[in-house]
């Protein structure tokens, strides 16, 4: 015997050495898994094929087993017997328990072999080991795009179909899953039932609890190979590293302008509609997204709560202090493989890429100039429309570009933060400076 188990009967030995010999002769043609029986392949063929199968008759969800169907129905009959003492939630089997618990406790049993992260299911660790073998199964056999699970293909399908079957009750706005439709009615009803124990900050979904919680922690498992950066999600890597081979797979179909995300073509597109659906009920300003709006409201406060620990100026957010502390470090990780050139953000190196070559998308419909930057025409315009939106409190002054209102400011503060390293002489500006430093070379322009 292999394994040191004794049957009483002789008739059950052939079947127990049976799964030491494990023959599987039905193998996916996708994938190259193989199974004991047909119908375990047949059931696996569908998990490629995205197919459901088995239709529930009274909300029309449908499953690929009928098994899983048979569970769901227990969600219409209300038969949840296990219930989470903690939160009130019902199950409708103990290992659904058992692990929404883990959800609590913060145990998570299950161990990446190659990295060491931890997962709450068993069936996350093998998804994520995905990530370091590279191994994506699940094929899109519209577009050839490979995905890690199935859930990705699903979803990924939406895209050929433009299917949108969940609509929002508030507002009509319409999504292709069901998480992104309850996601997005958190808007409206502004629960976030989701929160961090360390700091009290409250979410409106659980991923964004755990996303956050690895700032407290600090952990950054996931290293870019070409340049050494860190980061604490897989998917911010996997975005970093378009920088470095200047991918840009989400495509303006007005346009043509490439995006590392497709939440920045979101962002973008709205460019072309004029739409701006996020309305300041202090001044009536509206604005293309939501983290726009949120970043304004905090200039009606003045509030500036994130400061940085080298010169003390203070940031209303913190992505603008992330940009801010590379002056000090030097840091520039966005290199142009055109010239060399580095930069401190992406979009000053996107715009840069334009001088080599000659783009200039963003055209005024009034006299047909064209830029290459979107901020450019926002500025040239009001050459056109006379508008001054940028007023000076003490005198009254206005001007087009906020930067001009920042250094008419300093004739009122005296500020002069621009000194010459050669004689000590200070600027307000520094163009000013610029021109002084040709005194000390004896360049003669």
């Amino acid at each position: 015997m292999e394994c040191g188990n004794v049957s009483g009967e002789a008739s059950l030995l052939p079947g127990l050495v049976g799964t030491h010999s494990v023959q599987r002769p039905f193998e996916c043609e996708e994938c190259g898994k193989s199974f004991t029986d047909s119908s375990q392949q047949s059931q696996h063929l569908q998990t490629h094929s995205g197919d459901r199968l088995y239709e529930c008759n009274q909300c029309g969800k449908a499953f690929r087993r009928t098994s899983r169907l048979t569970r769901h129905k227990t969600v219409h009959s209300a038969k949840r017997a296990y219930e989470c003492k903690k939160c009130g939630n019902t199950f409708m089997d103990s290992s659904e328990l058992t692990a929404h618990k883990r959800i609590h406790s913060g145990e998570k049993p299950y161990e990446c072999k190659q990295c060491g992260k931890t997962c709450r299911l068993s069936s996350q660790c093998r998804r994520h080991m995905r990530t370091h073998s590279g191994e994506r199964p699940y094929k899109c056999k519209k577009c050839g795009k490979a995905f890690v699970n199935v859930s990705g293909l699903i979803v990924h399908r939406t895209i050929h179909s433009g299917e949108k079957p969940y609509e929002c009750k508030q507002c009509g706005k319409a999504f292709r899953f069901s998480s992104e439709c309850r996601r997005h009615m958190g808007t409206h009803s502004g629960e976030k039932p989701y929160e961090c124990k360390q700091c009290g900050k409250a979410f409106r979904i659980t991923a964004h609890l755990t996303a956050h919680r690895i700032i407290h922690s600090g952990e950054k498992p996931y290293e870019c190979k070409e340049c050494g950066k860190a980061f604490s999600r897989i998917s911010h890597l996997k975005t970093h590293r378009r920088i470095h081979s200047a991918e840009r797979p989400y495509k303006c179909k007005e346009c043509g302008k490439g995006f590392l995300t497709p939440s920045r073509l979101r962002t973008h597109t709205i460019i072309h509609s004029g739409e701006r659906p996020y309305e300041c009920k202090e001044c009536g300003k509206a604005f293309r997204t939501a983290a726009h709006l949120t970043a304004h409201r905090i200039s009606h406060s003045g509030e500036k709560p994130y400061e940085c620990l080298e010169c003390g100026k203070a940031f209303r957010t913190t992505s603008q202090l992330s940009r801010h502390k590379r002056i000090h470090c030097g840091e520039r990780p966005y290199e142009c493989t055109e010239c060399g050139k580095a930069f401190r953000r992406t979009s000053h190196l996107t715009a840069h890429r334009r001088i080599h070559s000659g783009e200039r998308p963003y055209e005024c419909t009034e006299c047909g100039k064209a830029f290459s930057q979107a901020s450019s025409l926002t500025q040239h315009r009001r050459i056109h429309s006379g508008e001054r939106p940028y007023e000076c409190t003490q005198c009254g002054k206005a001007f087009s570009q906020a930067s001009s209102l920042t250094q008419h400011r300093r004739i009122h503060s005296g500020e002069r933060p621009y000194e010459c390293k050669d004689c000590g002489k200070d600027f307000r500006i520094t163009a000013h400076l610029t021109a002084h430093r040709i005194i000390h070379s004896g360049d003669k322009p």
